[in-house]
């Protein structure tokens, strides 16, 4: 193959099927490796990719019988630094995911600005090994946590547990499931929040709902009806950041214990909260080896379980 050097990596050739002429080269790439648009047109722009000999742009269109040739580089197994986290739970591993229930006050990642612990330092100290691409301090995240959420997070340790879960999420086919305590009585008690969110423009790390923000869909429904507060279930169509929060902070029924966004910080003493009352209570998805659904489920750490009795006694 003239131009590349196959010690790279992994050299394939493939011959482009009628199916795909016409595709641009990047998309052809990714649905005949199995890749993600975006590391098929990595590999393109960093010059491993030849169409009929020559270095293609990544929105050239593919001819059928064109013989497309890459080379995918080997993924060294990032090292990240090892903070324990003895409260992190490993709910589930195999050879491609990493499944975990995260406790308050860790990351998903490293971060600007973070200096805390994280879901991958977590591993990494228990000798876990992520060999995905993506940058260095993100590799194997396929979703994420706010810092103040507990709850479950799948990582993946394969690269093609992470083009599959990476889809799989932009496709929203995860079944994500929260659970969420929020001031007073969402009225309808069932509905959907269809809401654009963006950054706020006078805070950072905040977000707010705005018209020219990012679509975002949120689904509720109230478990429980108290006094002070309602208990509800969640259900994610998009994975904006905070989008829960916000889209609850914009029915004025903000999570308890989030004065970030509007919450009553008298309620949240009185409860025992230091944090904002939201539980990632349950993940589901096809495996991305197998095929098949799973399904994993987490029970409320203490202190949102003792705010929520608190609250249930206040009736």
């Amino acid at each position: 193959m003239t131009g590349l050097d196959a010690s790279q990596g992994d050299h394939r050739v493939i011959t482009v099927p009628e199916g795909l002429e016409g595709e641009r080269v990047d998309v052809a790439l990714a649905r005949l490796l199995g890749l993600s648009r975006t590391r098929a047109g990595e590999l393109v722009a960093d010059g491993l990719v030849q169409v009929d000999g020559h270095a293609p742009m990544k929105s050239e269109r593919v001819m059928d019988g064109s013989v497309l040739e890459a080379v995918i580089p080997v993924v060294r197994a990032v090292e990240v630094e090892a903070i324990p986290v003895d409260a992190l739970t490993i709910v589930h591993d195999d050879d491609d995911i990493v499944v975990v229930d995260k406790p308050v006050g860790v990351a998903a990642h490293p971060g600007v600005g973070w200096t805390g612990p994280t879901v991958l330092g977590a591993l990494a100290a228990r000798g876990y090994r992520i060999s995905t691409s993506g940058a260095p301090e993100r590799r194997g995240i396929v979703h994420r946590l706010d810092v103040g959420t507990s709850g479950l997070m799948a990582v993946a340790k394969s690269e093609h547990a992470y083009t599959v879960l990476k889809q799989a999420f932009r496709d929203r086919v995860v079944d994500k499931t929260y659970h969420a305590l929020v001031q007073g009585h969402p009225d309808p008690h069932t509905g959907t929040i269809d809401a654009p969110i963006a950054r706020h423009p006078k805070h950072d790390f905040k977000f707010t709902v705005r018209a020219d923000g990012r679509a975002s869909v949120t689904h509720y429904d109230t478990l429980e009806a108290h006094r002070y507060a309602s208990l509800l279930t969640i259900k994610l169509e998009t994975g904006r950041t905070h989008q829960i929060r916000v889209h609850m902070a914009a029915l004025k029924h903000p999570c308890v214990g989030d004065p970030l966004y509007g919450a009553d910080p008298t309620l949240a003493k009185r409860v025992g909260l230091e944090r904002q009352w939201l539980h990632a209570k349950g993940l589901g998805f096809t495996h991305p080896r197998t095929g098949e659904p799973v399904e994993f489920a987490s029970e409320y750490p203490d202190d949102l379980q003792r705010a929520l009795d608190t609250i249930r006694a206040l009736d």
